[in-house]
C-alpha cells in the first residue's frame, strides 16, 4: 500500500475511535493544538494531556508512584486551592503524592521529515523533553514533553506527614507551573501555525536549480534568525522554570527500543 494512503487509513482509524481517557474529551487548554494537528494531513494526534494537579493514594516503590490500582483522589487542569487538597485527604488510608504533570502530547506523523519539523516547534515552546520515535512498520511517532513536573508525598499509611502551611507552599509551585505550562501551550500554538505557513510557503515554490543558489544565502540567514527567535524565547520565557533542564538533543530510537 502506497505510506499516504497507508497513513490516512491509521488517521481515519484513530480518529473515528471514542476517546477512553478518564475525562472522555479532550482538555479545554490543549483543544485548539489538537484541532491544528488533526486538521494537517500529515499528522494526527494519538493521545493528549494540557497538564494536571492531581493526589493520588498509591504504594510508593523506591523513587516511583505506582499508577497501577491507584486511587485518584482529586484531579484538575486548573490551579488548585489548599481547601480541595485538605478535603480529598480525608479519604486518604495509604500513601498519598501530590503531582503536577506537565502537557503530553502523542503525534504520529507521516515522514520523519513532518516529525522533524514539529520536533523543532516544541523544542522552541519549551517542551525540552520532546523525542521521536520510528517503528519497525515505518510508524513515526512524536512525544512532546517537558520537564517542570512536581512530585511529593504527602501522606504515609494515612498520616499527613506534613503541614497545612506546607501544602499551601507547594500548592503555589503547582499552580506556578500551571500557569507556565499554559504559557508553552499557547507558544506552541503560535509557533506551529507559522512554521506550517513557512513549510507551505517553501512546497509551493518549484524546486530547479537556478533558484537553488539564489535561495541558500536566504536560507541560511532564515535558519539564524529562527535560532536567535528560539534563544530567546527560552531564555526569556524559560528562565525560572527551566533551571533543571538536560541539554537539549533530538531523540530518535526504534519502537521497541
Amino acid at each position: 500500500m502506497d505510506r499516504r494512503a497507508e497513513f490516512s487509513r491509521w488517521k481515519a482509524q484513530c480518529l473515528s475511535k471514542a476517546d477512553l481517557s478518564r475525562k472522555g474529551s479532550v482538555d479545554e487548554d490543549v483543544a485548539e493544538l489538537v484541532q491544528l494537528l488533526n486538521g494537517r494531513e500529515q499528522f494526527f494526534t494519538t493521545s493528549s494531556c494540557a497538564g494536571r494537579i492531581i493526589l493520588l493514594e498509591a504504594s510508593i516503590s523506591g523513587f516511583d508512584v505506582q499508577k497501577q490500582n491507584c486511587c485518584w483522589l482529586l484531579v484538575t487542569h486548573k490551579p488548585c486551592i489548599k481547601e480541595d487538597v485538605i478535603v480529598a485527604l480525608k479519604k486518604a488510608n495509604g500513601d498519598t503524592v501530590l503531582k503536577f504533570e506537565p502537557l503530553v502530547l502523542h503525534v504520529q506523523c507521516r515522514q520523519l521529515q513532518d516529525a522533524q519539523i514539529l520536533h523543532s516547534v516544541a523544542i522552541e515552546s519549551g517542551f525540552r523533553n520532546s523525542g521521536i520515535t520510528v517503528g519497525k512498520r515505518g510508524k513515526t511517532m512524536l512525544a512532546v514533553r517537558s520537564t517542570h513536573g512536581l512530585e511529593v508525598p504527602l501522606c504515609h499509611k494515612g498520616k499527613l506527614m506534613v503541614t497545612e502551611e506546607y501544602i499551601d507552599f507547594l500548592l503555589k509551585i503547582a499552580n506556578q507551573k500551571m500557569e507556565e505550562n499554559k504559557k508553552r501551550i499557547e507558544r506552541f500554538y503560535n509557533c506551529l501555525q507559522h512554521a506550517l505557513e513557512r513549510e507551505a510557503i517553501t512546497n509551493s515554490h518549484p524546486k530547479g536549480k537556478v533558484n537553488e543558489k539564489n535561495n541558500s544565502y536566504s536560507r541560511r540567514k532564515k535558519r539564524n534568525r529562527e535560532k536567535a527567535r528560539g534563544k530567546c524565547i527560552t531564555e526569556e520565557n524559560d528562565k525560572e522554570l527551566e533551571k533543571d533542564d538536560p541539554d537539549i538533543s533530538v531523540l530518535i530510537f526504534p519502537e521497541d527500543y
